[in-house]
C-alpha cells in the first residue's frame, strides 16, 4: 500500500473501461465521474487520492487523433507537479499508438504514465477493468527513495507492464490483449508488483519536462503484398503533401526486386519523402542488405526501422516532422531511440 500522500491523475478519453450498464435500461452508457467510487469502492482502499479529469466528449479509441494526444500530453505538462503519476483510461483498438505518441511527446518524463483499459466494460460481471485501473494507479504511484518505480509512458493490461512504444494489440477477444514482441515486460502482478527495473529507462536528474506539441499528420503506411500494382505503389508515393511513408515489407525488410519498384521508391526519396522500413513480422528487426532482395531499398534511399512497431514508428514520424526543421534532423533521430522504442 502507497503512503497516504500520493497522489494520481486519472484521465478518461473513453473506450469500453468507461462505460457501464444502465441500471433501467440495461444498456451501456459513460460513467458519472463524479461517481467513480459507486462503481469501485476499492479506489478508497489505496491510500493513493485519486483525481478525475474527463476528455470530453468521450470517444471510441478508433476515432483517437492527434489533437487527442495534444491534449493529453498538455494536461499532464499543466499538472505534472502535483501528482506522483498519471493514468490514462482509453480504447484498446489504437491504445498502442497512443501510448507510443505520448512517449515521444513527453520529452525528459520522470514520473509514471499508465494506460490501460479492458476488454469488458467497468459496470459489468466479469469485468477485467477494476484489476487493470487500480493496479495501473498503484504503479503510477509507486515510488522508491523518493524517486517514481517506472518513470516511462507504459500500457499495463491483465498482469503486464510494457513499454508503451513498444506495444501491440494482439488479441481482440482474451483478457491478455497486448503484447511486447521485441522487448521485455517492465513488470508483472501477481501478490506482488514485480518490477524488471533493469529493462526500466531512468532519465537524468533535474530535466524538466518538455511537449512535442507539434504532429505533422504527413505520414502513410505502404504495406506490400505479393502482387501489388506498380499504379498502385505510385499513387501512394504520389499524395499530395506526403512527408514520410512506413513500408511495411516482408521478413527482414526485403521487397520485390521489380525495377519499377525501385524507381518509384527512388523518385519519392529524390523529392525529399522520407521511407522508413518495417517489417510485417511481429518479432524481429529490419536488415536491409542481408538479403538481395533488400538491396534496391539501400540504394533507394530507404531508411531503416529496425524492431520498432508500426505504432512506434508512425508516431515518431509525426512528431519528429512537427519539430524538426530539416530532412537530415528527422533522419538523424530516426538513427537513434529517443525512449526505448528500438533497439539499434
Amino acid at each position: 500500500m502507497q503512503e497516504k500522500e500520493s497522489a494520481v491523475l486519472l484521465l478518461f478519453t473513453g473506450g469500453t473501461i468507461s462505460m457501464a450498464e444502465d441500471p433501467k435500461s440495461g444498456a451501456l452508457r459513460p460513467i458519472d465521474f463524479d461517481h467513480i467510487q459507486d462503481y469501485m469502492p476499492e479506489l478508497a482502499m489505496t491510500g493513493i487520492k485519486v483525481k478525475s479529469i474527463p476528455i470530453l466528449p468521450l470517444i471510441d479509441s478508433s476515432d483517437v487523433e492527434p489533437l487527442i494526444w495534444e491534449r493529453l500530453a498538455l494536461i499532464i505538462k499543466e499538472n505534472y507537479h502535483l501528482y506522483d503519476g498519471f493514468v490514462i483510461l482509453h480504447g484498446t483498438d489504437t491504445m498502442a499508438y497512443s501510448a507510443s505518441a505520448l512517449s515521444f511527446m513527453l520529452v525528459h518524463l520522470s514520473k509514471p504514465v499508465i494506460f490501460t483499459g479492458s476488454q469488458l466494460p467497468i459496470g459489468v460481471m466479469r469485468t477485467d477493468a477494476k484489476e487493470n485501473l487500480l493496479t495501473a494507479i498503484e504503479i503510477a504511484a509507486a515510488k522508491e527513495n523518493g524517486q517514481s518505480i517506472v518513470p516511462e509512458v507504459c500500457i499495463f493490461f491483465e498482469d503486464t507492464l510494457f513499454r508503451g512504444n513498444r506495444t501491440t494489440k494482439k488479441n481482440a477477444e482474451h483478457f491478455s490483449a497486448f503484447g511486447s514482441h521485441n522487448y521485455h515486460p517492465l513488470g508483472r502482478a501477481g501478490v506482488h508488483i514485480k518490477y524488471f527495473r533493469s529493462y526500466i529507462n531512468y532519465p537524468h536528474a533535474g530535466v524538466k519536462l518538455r511537449v512535442r506539441s507539434q504532429v505533422d499528420q504527413n505520414v502513410v503506411l505502404l504495406k506490400i503484398f505479393p502482387g501489388i500494382t506498380e499504379s498502385t505503389v505510385r499513387a501512394i508515393l504520389e499524395i499530395p503533401n506526403l512527408k514520410a511513408v512506413v513500408l511495411e515489407s516482408f521478413g527482414a525488410g526485403n521487397a520485390p526486386r521489380r525495377e519499377w519498384f525501385y524507381n518509384a521508391l527512388k523518385a519519392a526519396t529524390d523529392r525529399g519523402i522520407l521511407i522508413v522500413n518495417r517489417s510485417q513480422c511481429s518479432t524481429g528487426s529490419v536488415e536491409m542488405g542481408r538479403y538481395e532482395t533488400s538491396l534496391n531499398l539501400v540504394n533507394a534511399g530507404v531508411i531503416s526501422a529496425y524492431d520498432c512497431t508500426t505504432e512506434a514508428i508512425v508516431t515518431k514520424l509525426m512528431c519528429l516532422l512537427g519539430e524538426c526543421t530539416s530532412i537530415d534532423d528527422v533522419k538523424h533521430h530516426l538513427n537513434v531511440s529517443i525512449c526505448g522504442e528500438m533497439t539499434v
